[in-house]
């Protein structure tokens, strides 16, 4: 039987200081975030200088109390990993200076974690055997991507956004809606009133075969519509607008799924980034998945989110292959998937 692995994880990409610590990859023994939703919301958006201060005030309390909640020790680790891109590069800074302090005080080894990759773990988190290989649908604020993993060392991108990730999309719909940050919640709070059907807006499918999105278009022809319809002094349902909108979106991401899963002989789809708490989008995938007889795999609401433990779990599977990063890591916040 293999030793036990024990990883403290850091994630400080945007606007959430988590820490969190998971043994072998699977076992879950803390995972804490501290969320920054209420410094925002009067902005209406992420603000990096206020997102940078508040992760430097919460990092040292997130992480006594992860290994707290854990039941252990600095000494009980086995390694220190850290998210160092892509994100806000003040606020990765504040998780990646702290990592390798950390590291270098216990001589542990450091684990740079791409932040999309975290994301694509979470599934591994909760579905370890989850067959490969697989089509991953990331969807987030700030990706949209399709990802083919062949197995934990062979993977490459099948396709991405070329302009808005459908999560800003939902994001700016909901600001020109008139709804509170975090908007994407609340426009699928909002949809839930209205009707799918009541407004034909644009699906952006490129060209033929292509497995890339677009939703600059979508969320230009929401705004036109809005625009008009106020201007011509027409009362605007924006229960209707919200679920129309989302419709839109989902109707792309589910097609586009399932033909990579078709199209490169994919034995499962998982389901990752912050819009895949989405439920339509959850129902929608479930539904058109089982029908093409494929298992689709989502992790859990809070795990979908920015969070520690998916962080973690990628890390896991770097250590096994003893993938450590040099202490002089720096921050990327552009950093490439692959």
């Amino acid at each position: 039987m293999e030793p036990a692995t024990t990883i403290l994880a850091i994630e400080t990409s945007c606007d959430e200081t988590a820490a969190a610590v998971v043994i072998n990859g699977t076992e879950l023994r803390s995972n804490i975030v501290a969320s920054q939703i209420a410094a925002h919301r009067r902005f209406g958006g992420v603000v990096p200088e206020i997102a940078s201060r508040h992760h430097m005030e919460n990092i040292v309390p997130v992480v006594d109390e992860a290994l707290h909640a854990a039941g252990l020790s600095f000494t009980d680790l086995d390694a220190v990993a850290v998210t160092y891109g892509p994100g806000l590069v003040g606020a990765l800074l504040v998780g990646l200076a702290y990592a390798k302090s950390l590291a270098y005080a216990l001589d542990k080894p450091l684990i740079g974690v791409h932040h999309l990759l975290g994301h694509i773990y979470a599934g591994f988190l909760q579905y370890p055997r989850l067959p490969l290989p697989a089509v991953c649908l990331v969807v987030s604020g700030g990706h949209t991507s399709l990802v083919y993993l062949e197995s934990h060392t062979r993977r490459r991108i099948l396709g991405a956004t070329r302009d808005d990730a459908a999560g800003e999309a939902f994001d700016k719909v909901a600001r020109v809606l008139g709804l509170p940050y975090p908007g994407g919640p609340e426009l699928e709070k909002l949809a839930r009133e209205g009707n799918p059907r009541a407004i034909s807006f644009p699906r952006a499918w490129l060209e033929e075969d292509s497995l890339d999105f677009s939703f600059s278009g979508l969320k230009s022809a929401v705004i036109n519509y809005l625009h008009h319809a106020r201007q011509a002094g027409m009362e605007v349902n924006g229960a209707d607008v919200a679920a129309s909108f989302q419709a839109a979106v989902v109707e792309v991401l589910v097609a586009k799924a399932i033909q990579a899963a078709r199209r490169f002989a994919a034995r499962s789809i998982l389901l990752a980034g912050g819009v895949a708490a989405n439920g339509v989008l959850r129902r929608e995938l479930a539904a058109v998945a089982r029908e093409a007889g494929l298992p689709v795999f989502f992790p859990a609401p809070d795990l979908c989110t920015d969070n520690a433990a998916m962080i973690a779990c990628a890390a896991y599977y770097q250590y096994q292959r003893r993938d450590f990063a040099p202490l002089d890591l720096n921050a990327i916040p552009d950093l490439p998937l692959y």
